[in-house]
C-alpha cells in the first residue's frame, strides 16, 4: 500500500536545513542490476513545488515572449535551436570543440555521389554538411568519412525548397552567418568556400551565388562569370528584358540554383517560401524584396565559379501521366508554379497597398464625424 502524502506541517518551510541522508537508485543498464548513491538528494516536496529556495509564483505572464511560452519564466525560454550535433555523455559544455559558422545544403541523389562528395571537400570545417535525399538512399554513403558527421534527412521524391521550408525554419539556423541551399549537379573545382565568403563580406552582399561558367548551362547573363573582376552586381540582358537597370534580371538577381543568404536574408526568404509550390520557380525574381537596397546587397561573385552541369535528376522523380514522359510532368509544373507565385505576390502587394488607403479614409470619415459632433 502507498503511503498518503505529507501534510503541510510535515513539509519544511523555505529555508529548513536538511538532513543528511542517502537515496538508492537503480541504474537502467537493461538488467536494473547497479544502483548508485547519491548523497543529500532534493527532497520529493521540493521537486513538486519547483524549489524551496524560491518564492512561489502561481501565476506567470509574460507577453514579449514567443508565441505560446507566455507562461514560461523569460529565463528558461529557449526561442531558437540549432543543428550542432551532440553527444549523449559528459558535460553538455563540452560537446562542441568547434561551432560552426556556416551551413550548406544539398538536395541529392545516390547518382550524384562523386560529385557531391568532390563539393563538400570544397568546404571547410567552418562549415555543418545537410544532405537532403530525394531518393530514400542514405547508407550508401556511409563509406565518405565526411558523411558520418554530416547531417542527413531523407523523404522521397521531393525538392530542395521542400526540404528548406520544413527543415530550415530561420530559428533553427540562427546560429549560422550564411546559409548555401545548393543542388546536387555543381562543378567546384574553381570554387574555394572560405575565399567565397571573404568576398561576400568585403562587397557586402546579403545574397549571393558564385559566377556560372559562360560556355555551359547558363539561362541570364547576370549571372554569367566575368573574368576581370571579384564581384558584380548589374549586367545588360537582351532589349527589352530589363524595365529598370536596378530591376531583375539586369540586378537584384541570382538563380536559384546555387544561392547564398546571411542570415538575416534567410529569415526573410524563407517566409516567401510558399508550401505547395515546391519547385521555387519564380523565387529568383522576388529575391530583391528581402533585402534593402537590393542593387547593391545581391551579387554574383566571379572570381569563385561554379559549372552548371545540367544534369536533370528531378526529371526521374516524377510520373509518366497522360502520355507525357515523367520529365515532362515536371518541367509543366514547374512553369506552372512561376505563373501561380507571380499571381500570389502580386495579389499580395496589392491587397497591402489597398489596406493603408481603406485605413486613411475610415479616420477621414472618424475625423470628420468628430468635428461635426463637438463643433
Amino acid at each position: 500500500m502507498k503511503s498518503p502524502p505529507p501534510s503541510s506541517a510535515e513539509i519544511p518551510s523555505v529555508g529548513t536545513p536538511r538532513t543528511q541522508e542517502q537515496v538508492v537508485i537503480p541504474i537502467d543498464n537493461g538488467e536494473l542490476d547497479e544502483e548508485a548513491v547519491v548523497e543529500n538528494p532534493i527532497p520529493i516536496d521540493e521537486v513538486l513545488r519547483g524549489s524551496s529556495h524560491v518564492v512561489d509564483n502561481p501565476k506567470i505572464f509574460v507577453s514579449t515572449n514567443p508565441r505560446g511560452a507566455e507562461r514560461l519564466a523569460p529565463g528558461i525560454v529557449v526561442p531558437e535551436s540549432d543543428l550542432y550535433l551532440r553527444r549523449l555523455w559528459g558535460n553538455p559544455s563540452e560537446d562542441l570543440p568547434i561551432k560552426q559558422k556556416y551551413l550548406v545544403t544539398f538536395t541529392v541523389g545516390l547518382g550524384q555521389k562523386p560529385n557531391i562528395d568532390a563539393a563538400v571537400k570544397k568546404f571547410s570545417g567552418n562549415f555543418t554538411i545537410l544532405l537532403f535525399h530525394y531518393d530514400g538512399h542514405t547508407s550508401e554513403w556511409d563509406d565518405l568519412e565526411w558523411s558520418k558527421q554530416a547531417i542527413h534527412v531523407s523523404i522521397r521524391k521531393q525538392t530542395k525548397w521542400w526540404y528548406a521550408k520544413r527543415f530550415l525554419h530561420p530559428d533553427i539556423v540562427a546560429s549560422y552567418e550564411y546559409i548555401f541551399i545548393w543542388d546536387e549537379d555543381l562543378g567546384v573545382e574553381h570554387f574555394d568556400a572560405e575565399k567565397y565568403i571573404a568576398l561576400v563580406k568585403k562587397h557586402g552582399l546579403e545574397i549571393s551565388q558564385p559566377g556560372l561558367e559562360p560556355n555551359k548551362g547558363l539561362t541570364w547573363q547576370m549571372t554569367k562569370r566575368r573574368g576581370d573582376r571579384e564581384v558584380h552586381k548589374e549586367t545588360e540582358e537582351r532589349p527589352g528584358w530589363c524595365t529598370d537597370p536596378h530591376l531583375p534580371p539586369c540586378a537584384a538577381f541570382v538563380e536559384i540554383m546555387a544561392p547564398v543568404f546571411s542570415r538575416d536574408a534567410w529569415r526573410c526568404v524563407w517566409h516567401m517560401i510558399q508550401n505547395d509550390l515546391v519547385h521555387g520557380w519564380g523565387l529568383d525574381f522576388a529575391l530583391r524584396k528581402c533585402v534593402e537596397p537590393a542593387h547593391e546587397k545581391i551579387g554574383v561573385v566571379d572570381s569563385q565559379w561554379i559549372v552548371h552541369q545540367v544534369v536533370p535528376s528531378l526529371g526521374s522523380q516524377g510520373k509518366a501521366e497522360k502520355g507525357k514522359a515523367p520529365w515532362e510532368g515536371v518541367r509543366d509544373r514547374c512553369r506552372k508554379e512561376w505563373t501561380m507565385f507571380q499571381d500570389r505576390m502580386s495579389e499580395a502587394e496589392k491587397a497591402y497597398y489597398r489596406w493603408p488607403s481603406s485605413i486613411f479614409w475610415l479616420e477621414s470619415i472618424t475625423e470628420g464625424f468628430c468635428l461635426i459632433l463637438y463643433a
